[in-house]
């Protein structure tokens, strides 16, 4: 009796720790009208299950660590078994002793194709992209759980970007769209996982660092000093855009993070903003009717 108790706590320990998101979902279909829905539904139900019972790292998280994040399937053409689609994807973490969660990634795929068999087995191999479906949300499982961890400890993302560099030099050889620096734009998946480990834009992920650990995370004890982090933070984004303007991780980070920073710096005690808002101007002009709020 106390052994099979035993060997039940050691399981239910053992699932407890294991998994890395928590994940919501969808696949719309809504464009398709002349398939049956049922194939999308088990598409569906069959990357859920991918998504949030699969480990993808070494590392052991806690339920309460798990990381919320929500993937969007749009399918845009669908031809027996062949899949077109774009995908949303975005994540958030929780601020300390708050009960405020912070997005931390928001990011549009615009170029998905794949097949699926209904009723296939979706498995994670690091060390294959033989499934082009299986490549992107792998992908995107990594640079999650890789921003994350950047966000918590100093370059604490690397091990994840690595798994997510892999994945995408594995899928080049399989001729999808999303995976290669000859594609137009500078905007895909290549240019995302290798501006991301790209000693030029350091100040990126230090960025992330020193925004979420240094000041989001302190606000509850010390707003002044927080919101005084959350500029220093800024201003090594403004250094990255110097070298590299108008960049994809640029965008990244304020599709994210442009309605959060102008809710911190209108509200709460006034901490020198010099400049401020001409900065953000400056490195982030798409959000400039945003900036314009911040008094």
């Amino acid at each position: 009796m106390y052994k099979w108790i035993g060997l039940l706590l050691v399981f239910f320990s053992f699932t407890a720790k294991a998994q890395e998101l928590n994940c919501n979902l969808k696949v719309n279909y809504q464009m398709i009208t002349d398939a049956n829905p049922q194939v999308f539904k088990t598409l569906e139900r069959a990357l859920s299950d991918v998504m949030n019972n699969t480990k993808w790292s070494t590392r052991n998280f806690a339920r309460s660590e798990r990381i919320d994040c929500t993937m969007v399937f749009t399918i845009t053409a669908y031809d027996s078994g062949s899949f077109s689609a774009t995908l949303q994807v975005q994540s958030s973490r929780p601020v300390f002793n708050s009960t405020y969660s912070s997005p931390v990634f928001n990011f549009n795929d615009k170029d998905i194709s794949f097949r699926y068999t209904e009723g296939e087995n979706l498995i994670y191999n690091p060390n294959s992209a033989d499934s082009n479906l299986m490549a992107v949300i792998s992908f995107y499982a990594n640079i999650i759980i890789g921003l994350d961890a950047d966000t918590f400890q100093k370059n604490g993302g690397t091990k994840y970007y690595e798994a997510a560099q892999n994945m995408a030099s594995l899928a080049q050889g399989g001729n999808y769209k999303g995976w290669s620096q000859q594609e137009s734009g500078n905007q895909n998946r290549y240019f995302l996982i290798n501006n991301i480990m790209s000693n030029t834009f350091t100040p990126f992920r230090e960025a992330l660092y020193n925004y979420h650990f240094l000041a989001l995370d302190k606000m509850a004890d010390n707003q002044k000093e927080a919101k005084e982090k959350a500029i220093v933070a800024i201003k090594e984004l403004s250094q990255l855009h110097s070298v590299r303007p108008n960049s994809l991780l640029m965008r990244v980070f304020f599709d994210a993070k442009a309605d959060e920073v102008v809710g911190i710096f209108s509200s709460g005690p006034a901490v020198t903003m010099t400049g401020l808002v001409e900065t953000l101007n400056r490195i982030s002009p798409l959000n400039g009717s945003k900036w314009n709020n911040i008094k």
